[in-house]
């Protein structure tokens, strides 16, 4: 096997993985255990994870501690909906291709786009695809970063690019770049002016990629109209963090583009005796074996992750929406108020919809180690003394007042 493949040795396999990352002798744990005593080992490290619910908790960088109703877990388990597979025979799967239709429809609302797919696989993963979209649409091979993108999503982004020969980073946009990424709000929070970043693509015929990892800042923030496709993050509707997964891919763009558009899109017909029903339309991986000219690798979508998403939003209309979006914001602006109060503490933001950074006297990364041995998740460090805090409609009055004590009492 190893000469078929054209390698001398196993390790050639593992070539790419960090040396010092490499295990040099088999992991310290038993060989044997009964079930009852692997349970209670597991329970164990359980019990180490600090959960939101257990203390004050200011972490987003991403992922967001929302409520979520009772009535969407209850839903989504119906057996209708948990036991249904990829629906290739639309004659039997009905109800999961309506939901895909209308998840894609309140995708396109969310977002101000024309088309949108059944999902992704997460939101770092999405911005890849559109990248990849982009440059088939555009010929190039370059992709343009503006401002602060979250950092998984770029080193994603990076690892998707390498396996394209010539594509890469671009150091500006310029004519090489097939698009320009821009986080909306940005990873320190900050919200970028998208009217402007779509002038400077028209000046040089780029795409315009919007990443959204806060989907409910949608509900306050004009839609990205300006884009060609909006990619991102979806789980701040239905999905619990979940340690970082699984979650939502969401991917929308232009209709002009729906043929280089990524992953599969499912749509409204009538059958034979006129009655509405629905259809995969579009499934650009296999294309029903195309292998080589298909589009994009993807193979499937997020099936129950989207249906948790669709359950929540649909519980919440337009105006639940906008009213869960206004108290974000509002917790938010009554965090940054309190903490602006506390001697040394700098908010760094002019502009934010639930999360901004701020700069504090002394190390953020020791800071937030110190709290977490109290179960206080304070947020996520950055660089130095800068410290990133997200607030939500979880995030109740006792917990900020806490936040602030802990940061004026904090002595290195």
């Amino acid at each position: 096997m190893l000469a078929a493949i054209g390698v001398k040795h196993v390790d050639d396999l593992f070539r790419d993985v960090p040396r010092k990352e490499m295990r040099k002798e088999p992991a310290d744990i038993a060989l044997q255990k009964g079930e009852l005593e692997v349970e209670r080992i597991i329970a164990g490290y359980a019990n180490q994870n600090q959960p939101a619910g257990a203390g004050p908790f200011f972490l987003g960088a991403g992922i967001y501690n929302h409520h979520i109703p009772s009535t969407v877990d209850y839903i989504i388990q119906r057996s209708e909906f948990l036991t249904a597979y990829t629906p290739y025979q639309p004659e039997i799967a009905q109800g999961t291709l309506q939901v895909i239709f209308e998840y894609q429809s309140m995708i396109c609302q969310l977002t101000g786009m024309d088309i949108a797919n059944a999902s992704l696989y997460d939101g770092a993963t999405s911005l890849a695809e559109a990248a990849l979209m982009a440059m088939r649409l555009t010929g190039r091979s370059k992709v343009a970063v503006h401002g602060d993108l979250h950092p998984h999503y770029h080193q994603v982004l990076g690892t998707y690019l390498t396996g394209h020969e010539a594509h890469g980073f671009a150091d500006t946009l310029n004519a090489e770049a097939a698009c320009l990424v821009v986080q909306y709000p940005d990873f320190r929070g900050e919200i970028p002016d998208l009217k402007k970043l779509r002038a400077e693509c028209d000046k040089i015929d780029a795409k315009l990629v919007v990443v959204v990892t806060e989907i409910v800042a949608l509900g306050l923030l004009p839609a990205p109209v300006e884009a060609d496709i909006v990619c991102g993050e979806g789980q701040s509707l239905g999905l619990p963090m979940s340690y970082g997964g699984p979650h939502l891919g969401i991917f929308a763009c232009r209709e002009a583009y729906l043929r280089q558009m990524p992953g599969r899109l499912c749509g409204e017909t009538v059958d034979a005796d006129g009655r509405k029903s629905y259809v995969l339309t579009l499934s650009t991986r296999e294309q029903h074996i195309r292998r080589d000219k298909a589009t994009s690798n993807i193979c499937t979508n997020q099936g129950l992750c989207a249906l948790a998403f669709t359950v929540h939003l649909s519980l919440l209309g337009e105006a639940g929406f906008k009213h869960l979006a206004q108290l974000n914001h509002e917790r938010a602006c009554a965090l940054a108020d309190a903490v602006a109060k506390v001697s040394g503490i700098k908010v760094k933001n002019k502009t934010f919809f639930n999360e901004f950074a701020v700069e504090l006297p002394y190390n953020a990364k020791e800071f937030v180690a110190m709290a977490a041995d109290m179960e206080f998740i304070a947020g996520y460090a950055l660089e130095g003394n800068e410290l990133l805090l997200a607030a939500t409609e979880m995030t109740t009055d006792d917990d900020i007042k806490a936040l602030c004590l802990l940061l004026a009492g904090y002595r290195p």
